[in-house]
C-alpha cells in the first residue's frame, strides 16, 4: 500500500510538473520589440513558462484587444500609452494586481490595476550634420533656418505625440500652443505618421529636427553611433510611463503575475535600462537622463484624453490636413 501511495505521489509530482511546463503565456507589447523579447526568454528560462509576444504600435495592441473582445487571447499588455491603461481599468478589462516588487516604483507610476515598465520623455532630436543650427527650445523650430526640415509624429497615431500637444496645451495655454503648431505648419514642418516615421527622415538626414520624439529610441540610436542629439526644452517636456496590466480573462493569472513580478525584479528592470528607457523602479539606475532631472509638465491626462477627438480636429485643422 506505501508503494502505491508513493507511486500515485510521483505520478502526481510529474503530471504536476508537466502542467507547470507546458503554461504558455501570451503578452502583447507596444515596442521595443527587443525588450518584450529579451524579458520573454529571460522570464522563460527563470520559470519554464513560455511566452508568446505580439508586438506593434500602441493602436496596433489596442484595436487587436477590441478585435479579440469575443475570443480574448491576451494574458499581459504592455502599452505605451497610459491613458490605454485608465480606459481598459473603466471598461473593466483589468485585474486588480500589486506586484511585491513594486514597492520602490513612485506612486504615480502604479495604480491598483496597472504598473509602470519603466518611462519615457518627448524631445527634440536634432542631426548634427545638417545645416540647420542646434536648436533649444521648441519654439526655436518656428525660424526661417529650420523651414522644411522639421517633422513630427502624428497625434492620431502616436499616444506620445498626443501627451506632448496636451502638455503644451497645459503648459502654455490653448492659443499659444496653436500658434506654434500653426506657425511650424507654415515653416514647413510635415506630420508624416508614427513615430518612427517622424524619426527615420531626420536619421537619414532628408530633414533635421523631430519635434516631439520619443527620447529612448533616438537615445539607443545616438548610442549606436548616429550623429544625432537628443533635446529636453527647459521650458518642460512631458513624462510618458508605459503601463503593464493583467487582463481580467486570462486564464494564466498566476503566471501573469508571475510576468509582472519579474519585469519589475532587479534583472527586468535592467533590461528596461538597456534600452535607454527610464526603468520604473528608483533604485535602478538609468542610462540617461532620469526624471529629477528633466522639467516635466504635469497634465491631466484625464482631462485631455475627455478632449481627444476635439484637440485631433484642431491639430488636423492647424496642420490643413
Amino acid at each position: 500500500m506505501k508503494k502505491l501511495l508513493q507511486t500515485v505521489s510521483i505520478v502526481g509530482a510529474l503530471t504536476a510538473s508537466l502542467t507547470v511546463s507546458a503554461q504558455t503565456l501570451t503578452v502583447y507589447s507596444a515596442g521595443p520589440g527587443n525588450l518584450i523579447n529579451n524579458l520573454a526568454a529571460d522570464f522563460q528560462t527563470e520559470t519554464g513558462i513560455r511566452v508568446n509576444v505580439f508586438q506593434g504600435t500602441t493602436g496596433q495592441v489596442m484595436a487587436r484587444l477590441e478585435a479579440e473582445r469575443g475570443n480574448p487571447l491576451a494574458d499581459v499588455v504592455v502599452s505605451a500609452s497610459w491613458q490605454s491603461a485608465v480606459d481598459l481599468k473603466e471598461q473593466g478589462d483589468l485585474l486588480a494586481y500589486t506586484s511585491p516588487n513594486a514597492t520602490n516604483v513612485p506612486d504615480f507610476l502604479k495604480d491598483t490595476h496597472y504598473v509602470a515598465q519603466g518611462v519615457s520623455a518627448l524631445a527634440m532630436v536634432w542631426n548634427r550634420n545638417s545645416s540647420t543650427p542646434m536648436p533649444s527650445e521648441w519654439a526655436d523650430l518656428t525660424d526661417p533656418a529650420y523651414r522644411n526640415e522639421v517633422t513630427m509624429p502624428n497625434p492620431a497615431e502616436s499616444g506620445t505625440a498626443f501627451e506632448l500637444v496636451t502638455g503644451l496645451i497645459t503648459a502654455n495655454g490653448e492659443e499659444d500652443t496653436w500658434g506654434l503648431l500653426g506657425a511650424l505648419n507654415e515653416n514647413g514642418m510635415i506630420v508624416p505618421g508614427p513615430n518612427a516615421r517622424a524619426l527615420n527622415p531626420v536619421l537619414q538626414g532628408a530633414k533635421s529636427v523631430v519635434f516631439g520624439a520619443v527620447d529612448y529610441i533616438a537615445l539607443g540610436q545616438q548610442q549606436n553611433g548616429e550623429a544625432i542629439e537628443v533635446i529636453f526644452p527647459a521650458s518642460g517636456t512631458v513624462a510618458a510611463p508605459r503601463p503593464m496590466m493583467i487582463m481580467n480573462y486570462s486564464q494564466q493569472q498566476d503566471a501573469a503575475k508571475q510576468f509582472i513580478d519579474f519585469v519589475l525584479s532587479e534583472q527586468g528592470q535592467k533590461r528596461v535600462a538597456d534600452v535607454y528607457l527610464m526603468p520604473a523602479r528608483t533604485d535602478i539606475a538609468a542610462l540617461r537622463p532620469g526624471l529629477n532631472e528633466l522639467k516635466l509638465i504635469d497634465v491631466d491626462a484625464f482631462a485631455m484624453n475627455e478632449r481627444r477627438a476635439d484637440i485631433l480636429v484642431r491639430f488636423r485643422r492647424v496642420m490643413g490636413q
